[in-house]
């Protein structure tokens, strides 16, 4: 994936994503399963673990190569860095630090929303300014998958939101398949 499609593919699964979360009720956005985050907390954590790219983007090339590193391997495909993190998750990696959300109110929904747009716009933004080679010459530390090239970097923040999609929908579904087949209890 080039980076104009890294950037196309970025905004469009955003974009989808903060259209579902603007739906919501409040009921679903502040449902959760036993021991998992409501949908507000999966959107704060997206807020958290997007941010610090635009950081990233901002230093100059030299001082990232100077503090994390310069790559030693190509970099991953898509598919491939995709397959590695849910291998990292089916083995029970988690969220750890700053990534992990606090407990998010309702009336927080529109304002994390429109920060997570501002966010990959911003992100956007820094990636247009990256070759292509440079894109998998920077390495940056992942909680999870260790140090991995900016383009990595990328694919794993395109994947992400989808993952985060997923999971709220999936357990909203389950939430109303419950609601329906439980009968009302006495």
């Amino acid at each position: 994936m080039n980076k104009f499609s890294m950037i196309e593919s970025m905004t469009e699964n955003h974009q989808r994503f903060t259209n579902y979360i603007h739906q919501l009720t409040e009921q679903e956005y502040l449902f959760a399963m036993p021991e998992k985050w409501t949908a507000g907390q999966q959107l704060d954590h997206l807020v958290r673990s997007t941010k610090p790219l635009i950081l990233a983007e901002r230093l100059p090339l030299f001082i990232t190569q100077l503090i994390f590193g310069k790559a030693n391997r190509p970099s991953k495909s898509y598919e491939e860095l995709v397959e590695k993190y849910l291998q990292k998750i089916q083995a029970g990696a988690k969220a750890t630090g700053n990534f992990i959300p606090p407990a998010i109110s309702f009336d927080k929904k529109e304002s994390l929303i429109k920060e997570l747009n501002s966010i990959v716009a911003k992100i956007n933004k820094g990636l247009s300014k990256f070759s292509e080679e440079e894109l998998d010459e920077c390495i940056l530390p992942h909680p999870l998958l260790g140090k991995i090239t900016f383009r990595e970097m990328i694919y794993f923040t395109i994947y992400h939101v989808d993952h985060h999609h997923y999971i709220i929908d999936k357990a909203l579904e389950q939430n109303l398949h419950q609601t329906k087949v439980d009968p009302p209890s006495n």
